[in-house]
Order: C-alpha cells, then sequence, then structure tokens
C-alpha cells in the first residue's frame, strides 16, 4: 500500500514548489516507508510514497508510459493485472516491469476515462497526460482507499491520501465546514464528499475527476453503481454455493504478494470465512490475529480460538486494556479529521500486532452491508411493514406523541425501547433509518450546538445525506434500499476509513475479499429474502458456511467489534472524561452549549443514561480541535460564518 500526492495549477502558472511538493509526499512516510518519489514539470508535481507488496524491485513511482508522456502515482492493488497486461500487450503496449502499476498507464492510453471500468480491485490514483494537458483522478468502486482533494483561491488544485498532506500548504484555508459539524455529530463521521475543512473534498467512491489545463473544476463523474437487479437463483444450494466459490475466487486472487501474508480473525462470521478460504488456499498455516477485552461481554476470543484451532492458524492474540485511552490524540492525528468510532481503538492495536509478523492482511468487512448482517435491517424491515400500514400523516401525530410521552430506556433491549420504535414510525423511511443510526438525535444536537453554529447551518440537518443516496437507489425494497445507504455512507465513511488509517499508520496493507467489486455485484442481485429471513441476518451466507464453521459460531448473536465505553467512563477513565470536555478548548471554539456537555457527563456517570457515544464524539472533536495546525480554536467559528 502506499500514498499519493500532487499539486496541479489550473491556470498556467509553470512552477509547483519542489520543497512543498516533496513536504506534503513525506508527511505520509506511514502509509509508504520503503520507498518515496516525486515528479515536477510545468505546472503539475505528483509525489508517492511506497509499501512495497509486489514486483519489490521494478514498482517504483511515478511511474511512466513508454515515452514519459504518461505519468501515474497511485495507491491500491489491481488484483487482475497480469490479465490486463497480457490483453493490453496484444494491442501493442510494452511493459518494462511487472507490477500492476504499469497497467493503470497503458490502460489509460487505450482505453481513457473508462480505463477504471477494467480494474478488479482497490486504487485511489493520479495520472497526468502531458499530450492531453490532463490530470485524471481516481477511485476505487466501494472507497476502500482514499483520495482528498482542494481548489484553492489561486486556481491550485491539491490533492493526497491523507488530509494531513494538504494542510501543509499554506494557501489552504482552515474554515471548519458547520454542515460537517453536523453530519459528524449525527454519523460519528462524515460522510463522502464532505471533509471537516470547507476547502477539502473528498472523491467519492465510484467516481472519477478529470481536469484540464485552462478550465474550471468540473464535476466528478461516477463510472460505477450498486445494481441490486435480484435474480432468482435455481435453488437455495445452488445459490450458496455458488456463493461460496465467488468468495473463495476473491480471496485466491487476494493472496498474491511477495511479502508476509495473513488475517484478521475476530471469531465473528464474515473474518472466519475469510481465514476458512485462505486455508483451502494456502500450503502453509495462515497467520492470524485478534484483540480481545477483559469485559467477556465485548470478547469473542474463544470464537477466534475456536476457528484458529480448526485450520490449525499460527494464531496470536493482544487484550486492550482500559488505560488505552491514551490512544485518543494518536487517532485524531490519524484521521485528520473528528471520527467517532471508538473501535478504532482496537482496530489500532490488531494491526499493529498483525505488522509483527505480516506486511499484508485479509479482513472480513463489508460482509454485513452486503448480505444484511447488521440487527438494524432486521428492526428496519419489521418497522417498514408497519408504515405501510398507516400514512404518513397519521403516523406523525399518532406515534409522534407516544414518542414524547414514553421514556427512554436506554438499559432495555431493543425490542423493550419502546421510545425509539415510536419515534420511527412517526417518520418517512429515511427519517427513520436516520434515525435509528443517529449517534445523537435531532433533539440532543439541537440542545448541544450553540445559537452561533445554529445560525451558520440555516436549518440544515444531516438527514439530507441519506436522502441524497436514496433518491439514486435502483431498488425499492426497504432491505435493499438501507443497505445501499450504508455502503455508501457507513462503509466507506467509517468503517474502511477506519481500517485504512489505522493499517497505514502501520505500514500494514490490508485487502477486502468480501468487497471485490464483481462479488459484490452479484450479492446484491440475491433476492432479500436470501439474505434476512426469519430474524437471521446472512442467511444464504451461513447456510452455506455450515460445512466449514461451527454452527455455535455461525448463529450466535452478534457482537460487533467495540469497547466498553459505558462501564471505562464511569471507572478509571471518569477523570480523563471531565478534564477534557471542561478544558477550553471546546469552549473557545465556540460550537457548544456548555451546559448541555455537562449534563450529559453527570446523566452518564450517575448511571441514570448511557451517553457513552455522544461523550466518546465529543472527547475526539476537542482532540481534534486541540491539534489543529496554525489556527486558533476561538477563531474557527468565526472563520466558518
Amino acid at each position: 500500500m502506499c500514498a499519493i500526492a500532487g499539486i496541479y495549477d489550473l491556470l498556467r502558472h509553470p512552477d509547483i514548489d519542489a520543497s512543498l511538493l516533496l513536504a506534503m509526499t513525506d508527511s505520509q512516510t506511514h502509509r509508504g516507508p520503503d520507498q518515496g518519489g516525486t515528479h515536477l514539470e510545468a505546472g503539475i508535481g505528483l509525489g508517492h510514497r511506497r509499501l512495497s507488496i509486489i514486483d519489490l524491485g521494478g514498482g517504483q513511482q511515478p511511474l511512466f508510459n513508454e515515452d514519459h508522456s504518461v505519468v501515474v502515482v497511485y495507491n491500491g492493488e489491481i488484483y487482475n493485472f497480469q490479465a490486463l497486461a497480457r490483453e493490453l500487450q496484444q494491442f501493442g503496449h510494452i511493459f518494462r516491469t511487472h507490477s500492476d502499476t504499469e497497467v493503470i498507464v497503458h490502460a489509460w492510453e487505450q482505453w481513457g476515462e473508462r480505463c477504471v471500468e477494467h480494474f478488479r480491485g482497490m486504487f485511489a490514483f493520479a495520472l497526468w497526460d502531458r499530450r492531453q494537458q490532463a490530470l485524471f483522478l481516481a477511485r476505487d468502486r466501494l472507497g476502500v482507499k482514499p483520495l482528498h482533494y482542494a481548489l484553492l483561491d489561486d486556481g491550485q488544485l491539491l490533492f493526497a491520501s491523507e488530509m494531513k498532506a494538504l494542510l501543509l500548504h499554506p494557501g489552504l484555508r482552515r474554515e471548519l465546514d458547520p454542515l460537517a459539524v453536523e453530519e459528524y455529530f449525527a454519523y460519528g463521521y462524515i460522510p463522502e464528499p464532505r471533509t471537516i475543512f470547507r476547502q477539502i473534498r473528498k472523491l467519492e467512491p465510484g467516481h472519477t475527476l478529470l481536469l484540464r489545463k485552462g478550465a474550471t473544476l468540473a464535476a466528478p463523474r461516477r463510472y460505477w453503481d450498486i445494481p441490486f437487479a435480484v435474480r432468482q437463483p435455481a435453488s437455495e444450494e445452488q445459490a450458496a454455493d455458488e456463493m461460496l466459490e465467488r468468495l473463495r475466487e476473491a480471496v485466491r486472487i487476494r493472496l498474491v504478494a511477495e511479502v508476509p501474508l495473513g488475517a484478521f480473525l475476530s471469531g465473528g462470521v464474515d473474518s472466519s470465512a475469510v481465514v476458512a478460504m485462505m486455508a483451502r488456499e494456502s500450503a502453509e498455516p495462515v497467520n492470524t490475529c485478534s484483540i480481545s477485552f477483559g469485559d467477556p461481554q465485548y470478547d469473542e476470543t474463544p470464537y477466534a480460538n475456536m476457528v484458529a484451532e480448526r485450520y490449525r492458524t499460527r494464531h496470536h492474540s493482544q487484550r486492550v486494556e482500559q488505560h488505552e485511552i491514551s490512544l485518543v490524540d494518536r487517532l485524531a492525528g490519524l484521521y485528520d479529521e473528528p471520527y467517532a468510532d471508538s473501535s478504532a481503538l482496537p482496530t489500532y492495536r490488531v494491526c499493529g500486532l498483525a505488522r509483527q509478523r505480516v506486511t499484508v492482511a485479509l479482513s472480513g468487512d463489508g460482509g454485513d452491508e452486503n448480505l444484511a448482517g447488521y440487527r438494524r435491517y432486521r428492526y428496519h424491515v419489521h418497522e417498514e411493514r408497519l408504515r405501510s400500514m398507516l400514512p404518513l400523516g397519521v403516523r406523525k401525530p399518532l406515534f409522534g406523541t407516544l414518542g414524547r410521552l414514553y421514556p427512554k430506556a436506554d438499559w432495555a433491549p431493543r425490542p423493550l425501547r419502546a421510545k425509539t420504535t415510536f419515534e420511527g414510525l412517526a417518520r418517512d423511511s429515511v427519517a427513520a433509518y436516520f434515525h435509528g443510526i443517529s449517534l445523537m438525535s435531532d433533539t440532543m444536537r439541537g440542545a448541544l450546538f450553540s445559537p452561533e453554529l445554529k445560525r451558520q447551518l440555516g436549518g440544515y440537518q444531516a438527514v439530507e445525506v441519506l436522502r441524497r443516496h436514496a433518491a439514486n437507489c435502483p431498488s425499492d425494497h426497504p432491505l435493499s434500499r438501507v443497505q445501499y445507504l450504508d455502503l455508501k455512507t457507513y462503509l466507506p465513511g467509517d468503517i474502511l476509513t477506519k481500517v485504512d488509517r489505522a493499517s497505514m499508520a502501520h505500514g500494514l496493507e490490508v485487502r477486502v475479499p468480501l468487497l471485490d467489486h464483481q462479488l459484490v455485484e452479484w450479492m446484491s442481485s440475491l433476492p432479500p429474502t436470501l439474505k434476512l429471513r426469519g430474524g437471521v441476518g446472512k442467511y444464504l451466507f451461513k447456510r452455506g458456511l455450515e460445512q466449514l464453521l461451527p454452527r455455535e459460531l455461525l448463529y450466535r448473536n452478534k457482537m460487533g467489534f467495540s469497547v466498553p465505553l459505558a462501564e471505562w467512563f464511569r471507572g478509571p477513565l471518569r477523570a480523563h472524561l471531565e478534564s477534557s470536555l471542561g478544558s477550553p478548548v471546546l469552549a473557545d471554539c465556540g460550537m457548544f452549549n456548555l451546559g448541555y456537555v455537562r449534563e450529559l457527563v453527570a446523566q452518564h456517570l450517575s448511571g441514570r443514561r448511557d451517553h457513552s457515544a455522544a461523550l466518546w464524539s465529543l472527547l475526539m472533536f476537542e482532540s481534534f480541535l486541540r491539534q489543529l495546525p496554525a489556527a486558533a480554536p476561538r477563531n474557527l467559528i468565526r472563520q466558518a460564518a
């Protein structure tokens, strides 16, 4: 895996600051510790840091075509590069290396912007074509690899794998985007294409951006989407067998590497399935690693050990302790913007553990979104049946009143939390799903934000992110629709961001076979009843895996990869919580109602309510503000106005 960076002047200014380009590139050395390189010519500068995985001796970047008129910097892996190289050679293209990077320049020469449609893998790259005076940016279909860009006031366009590189440019305005603040405290992350900074954008998954000298910045172009075109299989048995064979093939093509390779093994269905497939494809024992917790409610290691013993892997485990809160500032620095998924803590640790033994690790990410593994899907489909029985005009006043009157019961199992159900039934489908997944409700965010921040928001609400994607959803089935929403938002914005930054901090490449786009397309074509049936998510997947994994693992209650924050905050981390949320940083930024912050802390510490997710989001935001470069937090709210 690697890092890219670059500066492109759309207004024909010839000089690019070489020292600045080098600094931007080297700020991402953790992503590519093995080699670095830059390319400069009139109006364009490209930088690259390399983590060597394939063609260790010949894959250095920037990499050129035969006459040096096309050059690319690239982060990722293209798994079908050997077949593509053979195809391109038949068109007369000459290859000088055995790396997947060289396929990109020749594919561009052959197919232009449509080259990305031929790539099977994870990637983010920038390609410069001198003859066409064109810069081409591209990101993979599901958003496994990141790409950020910013258009400066003087016509320079910056891009990089991580925002920390862009923040080194003195011409970049560091104004915070108030809409991003609203989205962060709703989702716990900032969905694409927005970032916490007004001037920086994320290139969305499945999109490209073509820029030419003298032209204005064009809108990104979407080149792929999840089809959700349902096809009825001949039988469930045939579909289960085909699913396992497709997963096996997706795993097999991800085992190509010239460095040590292993896998994450959480003890969940998806990572266990990946390890089972790896064991069947490998002559040597698979290297596996997992993270444990002292609290058995959060500890999946017995199930991970069960799989490790069954497939005789070389298994290693590490325990996460309460003092890991010291990682808060480290995590804020890794993500470059507020990010509130507390499972980033164990993810960071498991990546460090894996890197001690391997350079490449396979993960099971993506299974829940593609195969309906989350419990919230079951609840949403059930509520949709109820919503379909009454028009919104009747449901809104009826269930809205019940939702207001019913007490909130954070301690109760989900079926007994009638307040949440009533509130969902009073909304339309998208708003109800948003309400169910929100880190903080509309009411809580309204109480948290200062009058000034609410003025800047101008009535904007984060639910609009889901509404935008719902308008493009190719299916009207309730289950497929929320899967589509998660694949567009939660997967790239939270899950893949978490894994990318945590792994790259250790110079570890993570490959994700369940997000192979051909497999994703096929899974989306399955009837919803083969994904969720009788309250069982991943129904078909689990049925097929019965021959490979123990039933007690397949059909146990889903735990999730999380940490016991609620207990930690009431125990040894109490002092840290009170100190951080009472610091001047939150007060000086002018965004928050500090009385409400104190109320959240007091209610949580008393045990009356569980505000651990909201409090963690505030901790991470405070740490982000404290680490902002070259900007005083007290001025941020005024700058953003």
